[in-house]
């Protein structure tokens, strides 16, 4: 059993979103040509070492930091915070969790300023800022919108060996839980936990970790992600499609999985729910139901559990992975996607309300 992480006496800061994400890519350019002539990304600055792209909605100065680099990785999870005094507080937050702490004023990335990472108890490089570079939202220039627009970033997906040790840490970091799955026993294998009031801005999932499941980016509706699933057979890169499009049940939202030149995987995700209410109650999913993670009952492809990027300690070098030694989710996930129930009786569904405290 794994050591619990102590709750810090100090305050934690007031996260408001995910912001976005730095990902090392070993070729900028086939990176570029994926995030901004295929998925429609728009670039708001580049240079020989680095393109910082942005969503169609977003005013701050990107979403997405690709980096070139020697290992295909992610250098961080950026969050915003709600002031700058909040950056003092993640410092006293991760301070007393024993984490390393670095803190840059004139920020990390270019339109970022004073910011604070973290290699928190997880393993994960996290970033906090509020200071921001504004630049040109694009909602009402029609002229440049595509037929599969992302909008906004919406959320990450990370692996981490223990699932409720991640929750736990992430509710007092001020994370709340909207969806999980657990078994008959009441073992948690993945949480969704949300900052804004969506369904979440990270989801905790059970592997051997730390590393990033996902990236996911939104758009208006569902028929902008089958315009870019139109998209890309025109171009013939249809084997960038790992898995959908389809319906989650956790979520309820419309999918699409693909996987970037490096092997990095994007969601593309639209219409998920409000979770904003204070007594907004908790869905938990039977992780034997296979609707959990298609609605339709449709399988699930082995890399989607089994695949993920390595993250790197602030210094740039790859988080080695700690394994997941109790009870895993493949265990009843793969080649289970096609023995699981979709249906118990007439009568029970796979998931069940709770009032979340």
């Amino acid at each position: 059993m794994s050591t619990p992480i102590p709750t810090p006496a100090a305050t934690p800061p007031d996260v408001v979103r995910a912001a976005y994400m730095e990902l090392v890519v070993t070729d900028l350019q086939a990176s570029r040509d994926f995030y901004v002539d295929v998925l429609g990304l728009h670039v708001t600055e580049e240079d020989e070492e680095a393109v910082y792209l942005r969503s169609l909605e977003e005013f701050i100065h990107h979403n997405l930091v690709l980096r070139k680099g020697p290992v295909a990785a992610v250098a961080a999870f950026a969050y915003r915070v709600r002031t700058p005094a909040d950056l003092d507080r993640a410092v006293a937050f991760y301070t007393e969790l024993g984490c390393r702490v670095e803190r840059r004023a004139g920020g990390y990335t270019k339109g970022v300023g004073d910011s604070v990472r973290v290699e928190d108890p997880l393993g994960f490089p996290y970033e906090f800022f509020y200071d921001v570079e504004h630049v040109e939202r694009l909602t009402w220039s029609y002229d440049v919108h595509t037929p599969g627009e992302l909008v906004r970033i919406d959320h990450f997906n990370q692996v981490t060996p223990d699932v409720p040790r991640a929750v736990k840490y992430m509710e007092d970091l001020g994370f709340r839980v909207t969806e999980d799955i657990q078994d008959e026993a009441g073992t948690t294998y993945a949480a969704w936990m949300r900052r804004k009031p969506t369904v979440h801005d990270t989801a905790m999932t059970g592997g051997d970790g730390p590393r990033m499941h996902h990236v996911a980016f939104s758009t208006h509706e569902k028929h902008n992600i089958i315009a870019i699933c139109d998209k890309l057979g025109a171009l013939r890169r249809s084997d960038a499609i790992e898995r959908g499009p389809g319906r989650h049940g956790v979520s309820n939202a419309f999918y699409l999985y693909l996987r970037d030149p490096d092997g990095h995987r994007v969601e593309i995700y639209t219409q998920d729910y409000y979770t904003g209410d204070p007594d907004n109650p908790v869905v938990t999913w039977d992780v034997h139901d296979n609707q959990r993670r298609d609605w339709w009952g449709n399988p699930v492809v082995p890399s989607w559990y089994t695949d993920a990027s390595p993250v790197l300690d602030l210094d740039g070098n790859v988080q080695p992975l700690t394994a997941r030694t109790d009870d895993s989710e493949m265990a009843v996930t793969i080649g289970a996607d096609g023995f699981s129930y979709t249906r118990k009786d007439d009568t029970e569904h796979g998931f069940k309300l709770g009032a979340q405290l």
